[in-house]
């Protein structure tokens, strides 16, 4: 099993790779979602607009499973899985680091700045860690 700590494992939350976050649905199905992540002075989290599906279902459920796959190759990923609490505190300056470590430049607020912003703050209870050559 991996670490957080790990070279290989802090090469994938740093970088630009995008996630899939994995919630529960209230009918016990699974609900996956691309999302940006961060990973700030060993921190991990993601964010997201108040009032979306994958965002109800942490609420109500913490437990989730985060997947971050190499952009450059797919078959290099961390699979962290763990539960999430939510705050509406520091969110905003949190979407704006996540977004310029994603496009480099400032958040645009696409669904409209009346949306509150909400970060989740993940703590892991297991960590796998996979490569394979492309």
């Amino acid at each position: 099993m991996a670490e957080i700590d790990d070279q290989d494992v802090q090469e994938l939350l740093t970088g630009p790779n995008f996630g899939v976050v994995s919630s529960h649905n209230p009918n016990g199905t699974i609900l996956s979602t691309v999302v940006w992540v961060g990973y700030f002075d060993g921190e991990l989290s993601i964010n997201t607009a108040a009032g979306r599906p994958w965002c109800r279902n942490v609420e109500r459920n913490p437990n989730l499973t985060l997947l971050v796959t190499d952009r450059d190759n797919g078959n290099r990923f961390v699979e962290i899985r763990g539960t999430a609490v939510v705050t509406a505190e520091g969110a905003v300056d949190h979407v704006q680091a996540v977004a310029r470590k994603y496009t480099g430049r400032d958040y645009t607020w696409p669904t409209g700045r009346e949306k509150q912003r909400l970060k989740f703050i993940v703590t892991p209870e297991k960590i796998r860690y996979f490569s394979a050559p492309r």
